[in-house]
């Protein structure tokens, strides 16, 4: 065994930092499978903080390995670090492994910025990023309304809608959601009605523009330079507008699937629409395959 790795019994693990990573429950149960049928592969990762070891990366790994009855302790690669560096870690190690979600990155600025008391200039270069993107993810945590924040959560917003909503005050993204929702807006749209809002002189305008978005962008010209493609022709425009649909709410759907939103959905839910959902695993796959030979032939 490497001088760096232990075995570690399970109850000895803290999980302190899961604060910072997003539950995924289907994930979980696909790495129970595998500890079932093949063993740990690789071993977490932990530091020593407060008289224990603490995780830094493998938190679904600790929940999968609860749930098989002769797992007792995880093989453990032990870091060097302080409780700084151990956010950088877990940052630095998802971004390898799977690029973490921008609510799980914005959680690790929060806390570098307001708990640790870096400055943003500091927190972008312990993570190698740019101020800019530490200022938008701290925006996400410090302007997004908790709603929003819980749509983003279960991927029933999208990240770049997320950073148009925080553009207005928190009390009015509750209408915007609202009409998010009803509408489902693409993320050009959200980005262009937010546009108009901003620019709106009076609350009767912006009621106007929440009842009727799309009618609105089109008489103020919210979305100019997504109405044609000069390059395409007219029956290559209309796919292309139908294409950004069709991607943004599967990107949406695929978001909500990730982390389990149907955890909220009730037996008779499940019931109703589990033939919808097998239709649409259906259709997926055709078009997945067309689309394909399209993209061959092109």
């Amino acid at each position: 065994m490497a001088a760096d790795l232990l075995h570690l019994a399970l109850a000895d693990l803290g999980e302190y930092f899961a604060r910072y990573r997003l539950r995924a429950p289907a994930a979980e149960r696909a790495l129970e499978a595998s500890l079932r049928r093949y063993g740990q592969l690789s071993p977490v990762v932990v530091f020593r903080w407060h008289d224990r070891y603490e995780l830094v990366d493998g938190f679904k790994r600790l929940v999968a390995a609860r749930a098989v009855r002769d797992v007792v302790t995880l093989c453990a690669r032990v870091i060097e670090a302080d409780e700084r560096s151990a956010k950088a870690a877990i940052y630095t190690l998802n971004r390898v492994s799977g690029r973490p979600s921008e609510l799980e990155e914005a959680w690790i600025v929060h806390a570098l910025v307001r708990e640790d008391g870096l400055s943003q200039v500091e927190v972008a270069e312990l993570l190698g990023r740019h101020k800019s993107w530490v200022c938008r993810r701290l925006a996400l945590i410090e302007k997004l309304s908790e709603p929003a924040q819980a749509d983003l959560q279960v991927g029933l917003l999208t990240p770049t809608c997320a950073r148009a909503l925080v553009r207005l005050p928190a009390g009015n993204q509750a209408d915007l959601l609202t009409v998010i929702r009803r509408e489902a807006l693409t993320t050009h749209e959200v980005a262009a009605v937010v546009d108009l809002l901003q620019r709106a002189p009076s609350r009767e305008l912006q009621q106007y523009i929440l009842d009727a978005p799309r009618e609105a962008l089109t008489q103020g010209e919210g979305l100019p330079r997504l109405s044609r493609d000069p390059r395409l022709s007219g029956a290559g425009n209309d796919i292309a507008k139908r294409l950004r649909v069709v991607v943004e709410l599967l990107t949406r759907l695929e978001g909500w699937l990730t982390h389990d939103g149907h955890a909220v959905l009730t037996p008779q839910d499940r019931t109703v629409l589990a033939p919808r959902f097998a239709r649409l695993a259906h259709e997926a796959t055709a078009v997945a395959t067309l689309a394909r030979d399209f993209e061959a032939a092109a």
